[in-house]
């Protein structure tokens, strides 16, 4: 039912009608005895408009044989079509689709019609009637006479008792139970998804019968022009080194060297391992850091330089604290044991290298948490650390991974990397997160890191509660004691990353970031979202890769933005599949919105832009600032820990990477 204020249908609110009954209601089926019949200017009634436009859509395609139509979670109308050419006699595979009537977005006083593609979904080609002694808690969402439910939440009474039409969608759980494995290869998705979506407008929009119910500009898709596609400023990509600057973090810090090495004491290094193993982490971990990884890979000759031409400072290996267990059983309990023995020295940072027998995604190895376990009991001790999976150490493809590993290391050991080649400003960055980790004991899960506008890491606090009305608490205190200890800011940057979709969940920390304040220092929130499926996308149309020029951003509604950050520096760039970035959508909101001009918005677009050159867990360009990757990072691992607040040392150290 869609809902219309009476405004917008009577010049006088009626004389027989309750004052509370502010709105009257539709269902757009045709008029029955009773009915109240107007004309309406949908120009004037744009949320009323929305649901009509909606409604119409969700009719139209469930006309369609073999379409799947359903609202989504967001209301959007989405639509699924089975994909003939993939032949699997388990499965069926859907192409899936979403359209949203929109007013005002990126086409600015007008209605816009939003077609997304969504990726695929797989159903089982069996029913739940045939499927025998299976758990029904692992069904989430089911397909159901052209519909999409969830199994135990919305799909009708009537249509349970009909399990011979029912057919689940493949999640996690089903894929492990049917030994279904994917392989998730890098593409290029930028031309896939526009010779979908241009399939799809071709085929079902771009007819006579569509445009019967919504009338679409003929020109089709929105050509954005030119005075409209913006870039940040340039050099905004440039690295400042100890000696020098660079682009690419992997040339400059072997150029230049690292921008600061740790220096404030000894550093001392030892192993955890399998005592079976030990032979050979020596002629290869070992070996690795110390002389450097030489070696041939598709028949070239390929050198990586030893762990000092990273971390710029000498280190030794202490023999006393090499931990070896002898049961992967028992890993976490005989490291406990020896690590509980340690005595540290004074002036010394340890740094331990735990070469894991286990797979980080074996969750089925009874000591999967041994990572985790290890971890925190390092943290516990002061002890950062660094864990490597034992059978990558000798593959050809493991040179890839060591300067990864290597600039990890010194960031960790408490030196800089690199930072941004700009002058130091009087702000403060503080990246918040809000996250619902999946099967954790704990609901959510929060935190706050504070940065300069330089990029340098200045310290963090992470939470966990089973309400984000307590979450959201206790980010406001951390963030408002980093705002304490830098009273002299003149402007303080909030980037908000979340992925907690419920609405009503999320409300408590929305409420949260409206109230920061201090004093007259404008406190501006942007919020920062990935745009893998549903969100809106752009192209290049003159790029055969169909990517826009890295720094790229476009309006897309009001303080509303999608911001293009890859490693497409030059028209002509040379990429590889995994440089293929999709935008990140950004909104912003100030505590003093008249001072929100777009020359300040454009200084925000450009530091979020420079903030994802930060990452310090890879040399490798990314396509979100760190001030939202490290809160995700650390949503990951958090969740396992025991204690419910990290101990002092943690929460300056980047232990997490």
């Amino acid at each position: 039912m869609a809902p219309i204020h009476w405004s917008k249908l009577f010049e006088t609110f009626p004389e027989d009608r309750d004052p509370a009954a502010q709105f009257y209601y539709t269902d757009f089926l045709p008029e029955r005895e009773g009915a109240i019949v107007k004309e309406i200017d949908l120009l004037q009634c744009i949320s009323f408009a929305k649901h009509y436009f909606r409604y119409q859509i969700l009719q139209y395609f469930r006309q369609m044989q073999d379409s799947v139509v359903f609202p989504n979670f967001t209301q959007d109308v989405e639509v699924w079509f089975e994909d003939k050419s993939a032949n699997d006699p388990l499965y069926k595979v859907y192409n899936k689709y979403s359209l949203d009537a929109e007013y005002g977005g990126a086409i600015p006083k007008q209605y816009q019609l939003t077609l997304a593609y969504n990726g695929i979904s797989k159903v089982l080609r069996t029913p739940v009637s045939e499927i025998r002694d299976l758990d029904t808690r692992i069904y989430t969402k089911v397909l159901c006479n052209g519909s999409i439910w969830h199994y135990e939440h919305t799909l009708p009474e009537e249509l349970k008792e009909q399990p011979e039409n029912v057919y689940p969608v493949l999640n996690y759980d089903l894929k492990k139970q049917y030994d279904i494995y994917e392989e998730l290869k890098k593409v290029n998705r930028y031309p896939i998804y526009l010779a979908l979506l241009e399939s799809f407008y071709n085929h079902y929009l771009n007819t006579p019968t569509f445009n019967k119910i919504i009338k679409l500009d003929s020109k089709g898709f929105y050509n954005v022009p030119e005075e409209k596609v913006y870039n940040v400023g340039k050099g905004n990509n440039i690295l400042q080194f100890k000696n020098g600057t660079h682009i690419n973090p992997g040339l400059g810090i072997l150029m230049h060297k690292p921008l600061k090495a740790y220096t404030d004491g000894h550093l001392k290094l030892f192993f955890i391992y399998n005592k079976a193993d030990a032979d050979f982490v020596k002629g290869n971990m070992y070996k690795f850091m110390m002389e450097g990884w030489h070696g041939t890979i598709n028949g070239k000759p390929k050198d990586a330089e030893p762990l000092i031409s990273y971390i710029n400072q000498p280190f030794s290996f202490d023999a006393a604290k090499q931990t070896a267990f002898v049961n992967n059983e028992t890993i976490f309990e005989e490291v406990k044991e020896q690590l509980d023995k340690f005595s540290l020295e004074d002036n010394c940072t340890y740094v331990a290298i735990y070469i894991s027998p286990i797979r980080k995604d074996d969750k089925t190895h009874p000591q999967h948490n041994a990572y985790y376990k290890i971890k925190e009991h390092l943290l516990d001790k002061g002890i950062t650390s660094q864990v490597i999976y034992k059978e990558h150490l000798d593959k050809p493809d493991f040179y890839y991974f060591l300067p990864n590993i290597y600039v990890a290391l010194l960031a960790k050991m408490g030196g800089i990397p690199w930072r941004l080649a700009r002058s130091r400003q009087n702000e403060l960055i503080i990246g918040v997160g809000a996250f619902k980790p999946f099967n954790s004991t704990h609901r959510f899960v929060g935190s706050a890191f504070c940065f300069g506008n330089d990029g340098k890491f200045e310290g963090f606090n992470c939470y966990r509660s089973s309400e984000t009305k307590m979450l959201a608490g206790s980010i406001k205190d951390s963030v408002e004691k980093f705002i304490e200890q830098h009273e002299a800011v003149s402007r303080v940057i909030i980037h908000f990353y979340k992925e907690i979709s419920d609405p009503k969940e999320l409300q408590p920390i929305l409420d949260m970031l409206n109230k920061i304040g201090h004093d007259d220092v404008p406190v501006i929130v942007v919020t920062i979202n990935k745009t893998e499926s549903r969100e809106l996308l752009a192209f290049d149309m003159n790029s055969p890769g169909k990517m826009p020029v890295s720094g790229t951003f476009l309006s897309i509604g009001y303080n509303k933005f999608l911001l293009f950050n890859n490693v497409r520096y030059k028209e002509d760039a040379y990429l590889t599949a995994k440089d293929y970035h999709f935008p990140v959508k950004l909104s912003i909101k100030s505590s003093k919105p008249a001072e929100l001009t777009m020359g300040i918005i454009g200084q925000l677009i450009d530091q979020v832009y420079q903030f994802s050159r930060m990452y310090w867990k890879s040399i490798s360009q990314q396509n979100l600032p760190v001030t939202t990757i490290y809160p995700e990072m650390v949503a990951e691992i958090f969740p396992h820990f025991e204690r419910d607040d990290l101990p002092e040392f943690a929460k300056k150290n980047l232990w997490f990477l």
